[in-house]
């Protein structure tokens, strides 16, 4: 990158805004939809010790790493894998480098395009809750059903992709980090809010003891370890894409170290959130917390449908879940808009325009809950985590020795110990390369 590029390259204004982008990336679908229903179905608190575990180790190595080698490069995956490349074979091979940071690129861009089909349907709910249609409906299964099929919701994903990119058109500073800012903490106070309600249904003391009390002999099953490291793994927005992107707007005073533990810390504390307001509500009013995919669109909705002041809870659900979304939203569509403005030199408002475009066209085609179903399963599964393993390996392996070790240590006081090279050259890209073989064949652990 030139001097000029640099100079005119914006920048997260605070180290507190950027911290908060990056919690915004990481809480999505992730922690409010599969979280609560995985704690259930493996055990309980015998499956949240794994998944403790995978979050610090992945947070003090991925995330860590991903932030460093953004901030390090000053741009997303395709300048800094060819940065990379150049640094350890020299200038013909950066164009290779640029070609395999495309993988999570595409990664990133795919993930986003079914992401806004599912953006589309919190809004139809959250405007259904409103006018007070969704506690009138009959069958809620009908219902969704209706609204997940071919251009059933047109509008509605549209409408999603509209306010996700009128606030990316006006920046970092001024758009990601500033509405941020806004959407995490509303977020945390909402879902506080419900957990407060939540704790008065009788029967709610079921599903706590479901969330917290062990089964240890889940600990033997190992299913329990690999869908605990997929989740934390996903979780964290670990792709080789947005992450690197947010990095590389990311001051070199700033300690990357510092911010990875906040990250993890805030998506812990968000996952947990999300699942003591669900469970308990979901025992109390005797529906099934195993309901998997349906627990978002239909099981959900029916509790609402049976609790006192349903509507008002339901609206701020659903209000909630959508910043969350839209958060999430914002940090995959970034890292093709940034490819387009520092490789391309598209100017902002043409970069947003240009991902706008091909978003909207091709996710009218993926409405249907199987379609959409389909699009995720491969785009996680494939691509997701192997955008994870390249950028692993292009930062602690293609980059000269040491320097991963220096850009982490940058605007940090305190020394990294020995613990840097093994964690992250060989526990990190051996984990992600396990997560990588693992969802193949299970068919996604995320």
């Amino acid at each position: 990158m030139n001097r000029m590029e640099e100079k005119n390259r914006d920048q997260f204004r605070t180290k507190l805004g950027f911290i908060v982008a990056c919690i915004g990336s990481a809480v999505g679908m992730g922690n409010i939809w599969m979280f609560p229903y995985r704690t259930g179905a493996f055990g309980g608190a015998a499956f949240l010790i794994p998944y403790f575990l995978f979050v610090v180790l992945l947070g003090f190595s991925g995330v860590i790493g991903e932030m460093a080698f953004g901030r390090a490069m000053g741009t997303g995956p395709l300048g800094a894998f060819a940065g990379a490349m150049e640094m350890r074979f020299g200038k013909k091979a950066a164009g290779i480098g640029k070609c395999i940071g495309m993988i999570p690129i595409l990664g990133s861009l795919g993930i986003a395009i079914g992401y806004s089909v599912v953006v589309g349907w919190f809004l139809k709910y959250l405007w259904s809750a409103l006018s007070g249609e969704l506690i009138q409906v009959e069958d809620m299964g009908v219902y969704f059903g209706n609204l997940a099929v071919n251009f059933g919701s047109v509008g509605w994903q549209m409408l999603g992709l509209g306010i996700t990119f009128l606030i990316m058109g006006f920046g970092i500073v001024k758009g990601i980090e500033k509405m941020n800012k806004l959407m995490m903490p509303v977020f945390f106070a909402f879902f506080l809010l419900l957990l407060l309600r939540v704790v008065t249904f009788d029967g709610a003391l079921e599903g706590f003891r479901y969330m917290f009390v062990p089964e240890w002999e889940r600990l033997g099953d190992v299913k329990t370890w690999i869908y605990a490291l997929g989740q934390a793994f996903f979780s964290l927005s670990l792709a080789g894409s947005g992450t690197i992107v947010y990095g590389s707007y990311l001051e070199k005073k700033e300690n990357v170290v510092s911010c990875a533990k906040n990250v993890a810390f805030f998506d812990t504390c968000a996952a947990l959130l999300a699942g003591m307001v669900v469970i308990p509500a979901v025992f109390a009013f005797g529906l099934d917390v195993a309901s998997g995919p349906p627990l978002m669109f239909i099981t959900l909705p029916a509790v609402f449908q049976q609790m006192p002041m349903g509507s008002l809870f339901a609206v701020i659900f659903f209000i909630a879940v959508l910043f969350a979304a839209i958060t999430s939203l914002m940090n995959l569509f970034e890292t093709p808009i940034e490819a387009l403005q520092m490789q391309f030199h598209l100017p902002r408002k043409a970069a947003v325009l240009m991902v706008a475009l091909v978003a909207a066209v091709t996710g009218v085609f993926l409405e249907s809950g199987d379609a959409v179903s389909v699009w995720m399963d491969m785009v996680s599964i494939y691509i997701i985590p192997l955008g994870a393993l390249l950028a692993g390996i292009m930062f602690f392996w293609v980059c000269p020795r040491e320097f991963a070790r220096e850009q982490v240590q940058q605007g940090r006081e305190k020394k990294l110990g020995a613990w840097f090279e093994p964690v992250t050259k060989y526990l990190f890209v051996g984990i992600t390369l396990v997560v990588y073989v693992l969802g193949i064949f299970f068919g996604g652990i995320g």
